[in-house]
């Protein structure tokens, strides 16, 4: 996950990034029967605006759109989660980086080297995702559950490592949450979207975002990082590699939201064939055209890490760092578009 304070289009030292994409325009949602959709609910149907005159730039800042050059789009909604049960009750997420056929099931749930599929070490992030079966260096599960449910909204909590688990956990400073479509749901192409709050404080680091199905890296679709230090900022960015070089490239933005941590927000990202728009309340922000290695299915991951060495706006933790923080979902949806 990565983004900037000035768009840029750059080298990028890997971390497990974010997206592309290129689409404008925005109209109110619309079921198909031209009735109103309200924002909080993640209806089957939507028809959104988007450009019919692509930007010649490749990475652009949507100020204003003219609605004489909107079309709509059709989508159909194929994965949805309001979060009325546990998020692991029913096997639609996974607690933890998905690996490959190298990576015996016990490594999933406990044992030395479990923290590879729990952290990314090279982010300087200090928390590892625990889940109730997983057992740090034993094999016995310690029955940590990162994962709250109340009034249809998830909790991803993290919080300060008990003393006397610290050294199971791998010496890591906090324990936290995260969840992954990889195992049950990918998609290319459509509408993925978020409906959370944004947790603030030092080392607090929020995200939704995708990575590719085949497990190759980038490309990477950042469709929301929080800043923990700098409340109501939150950045959207996409990663990839150039083909010719093998170095990696990355486009974003910062967006304010004032009121972020507070009240519920929708992101969400529209990867179409040749561009993809990121949407602030379903109201397009950001557009990039597609570029090239976005070829294969992508699924989805929301997370809370804690601290950060490269990722300006969270830092490292230390005595300022809250000792519990919770990340907010309301809502999470997929859409297809249905002219593909």
């Amino acid at each position: 996950m990565l983004c900037l304070w000035e768009p840029r289009i750059d080298k990028l030292t890997p971390r497990i990034a974010v997206a592309i994409g290129y689409i404008i325009g925005f109209a109110p949602v619309f079921a198909q029967d031209g009735i109103k959709v309200d924002f909080k609910t993640a209806p089957m149907q939507l028809t959104l605006q988007v450009t019919t005159d692509p930007s010649d730039e490749q990475c652009r800042r949507i100020e204003t759109s003219d609605p004489a050059s909107l079309a709509p789009m059709f989508l159909h909604r194929t994965f949805h989660d309001d979060f009325d049960e546990h998020p692991l009750s029913k096997g639609k997420w996974a607690p933890h980086y998905a690996g490959g056929a190298s990576w015996p099931e016990a490594r999933y749930w406990g044992g030395d080297g479990s923290d590879f599929k729990r952290k990314t070490t090279y982010n300087g992030e200090q928390q590892i995702y625990v889940d109730p079966r997983y057992g740090g260096r034993g094999t016995t599960p310690l029955g940590l559950d990162p994962f709250k449910i109340r009034d249809g909204v998830l909790s991803i909590v993290a919080s300060r490592t008990p003393p006397a688990l610290k050294s199971v956990l791998f010496d890591n400073e906090y324990v936290s949450g995260i969840l992954t479509t990889q195992s049950s749901f990918s998609q290319k192409y459509g509408y993925f979207e978020v409906r959370s709050k944004i947790p603030v404080g030092t080392s607090v680091w929020p995200a939704f975002w995708m990575l590719a199905d085949d497990g190759g890296w980038p490309p990477e679709i950042d469709v929301m990082e929080g800043r923990g230090q700098r409340p109501g900022y939150l950045a959207m960015t996409t990663h990839w590699r150039i083909p010719a070089t093998g170095s990696v490239k990355y486009c974003g933005f910062d967006f304010l939201v004032p009121d972020a941590s507070t009240d519920f927000h929708d992101y969400g990202v529209l990867w179409a064939r040749d561009r993809i728009v990121y949407f602030i309340d379903r109201k397009p922000v950001l557009e990039i055209k597609v570029p090239s290695g976005f070829d294969d299915p992508m699924y989805m991951i929301v997370n809370l890490a804690m601290g950060s060495k490269y990722f300006k706006g969270v830092g490292i933790v230390d005595g300022e760092s809250p000792d519990t923080v919770e990340f907010e979902i309301d809502q999470i949806s997929a859409y297809q578009i249905d002219s593909y």
